[in-house]
């Protein structure tokens, strides 16, 4: 094969690779402004994250194009076949991500017409900051092919829930002293589970990165707390 078609093949997959990082920094963005719009009950913020989230949607349309354009055209076996598999799958989970990030937006703009529920928001902020670390850890690991870094993600699977399952019972008890907290509460719950969601996606990512690097796929379940879930 002509050096210069390697070449040009390289390109491609790193450029989908590439594509996929950005797509990456634009669904941090989202999640980070997403948990900073009901921390800081910031109605302009929470709307902005609402309209962003088709340009997710595009990125994520445009790779998955190109991803299979280019497995039409070049046919790639074995290590290129997974890293172009890897890319689409990789923007699949982190436009789901976004469209949490965008549903946790919607709820804001609800709870912010209640009176503020401050320690319930500052349970919802140190969520979000372990869920958004999580994220730009595995967005590192796949644009680094960094295998220990995607297993130490995948590792902590369990720490997401077990902060979901103790905002939860701290919703019940909020709810049950204080009808009037219900609508509030019941939004609030929604958001924490989008958070848990946003983790489960970057485990998936850390699956990805695994598989990518390996050709394996991951052994064993995920680590679960055997606490309660909703």
């Amino acid at each position: 094969m002509n050096e210069h078609i390697v070449r040009s093949y390289e390109d491609e997959l790193n450029s989908l690779a590439a594509e996929c990082v950005r797509m990456g920094g634009l669904t941090e963005a989202q999640v980070a402004d997403a948990v900073s719009g009901v921390v800081k009950r910031n109605q302009e913020l929470a709307a902005s994250v609402v309209v962003r989230d088709d340009k997710l949607d595009e990125a994520e349309r445009d790779i998955e194009r190109k991803t299979i354009r280019l497995i039409a055209l070049r046919q790639p076996v074995a290590d290129d076949l997974r890293r172009a598999v890897a890319a689409m799958k990789v923007a699949n989970n982190l436009e789901r991500c976004g469209d949490l990030a965008k549903n946790i937006a919607k709820r804001t703009l609800v709870i912010i017409e209640s009176d503020p529920l401050t320690p319930l928001t500052r349970s919802i902020e140190r969520m979000g900051k372990l869920v958004l670390g999580r994220l730009s850890s595995v967005i590192d690991a796949y644009s680094r092919s960094d295998l220990e870094r995607a297993l130490a993600v995948w590792s902590q699977d369990d720490e997401v829930d077990e902060h979901y399952n103790s905002l939860f019972r701290e919703l019940l008890t909020y709810m049950m002293g204080d009808p009037r907290t219900i609508t509030a509460c019941a939004h609030m719950l929604f958001v924490a589970k989008n958070l848990e969601r946003i983790g489960d996606h970057a485990t998936n990512i850390a699956e990805i990165v695994h598989y990518e690097i390996t050709g394996a796929e991951m052994i064993g379940g995920r680590p679960k707390t055997d606490a309660l879930k909703a």
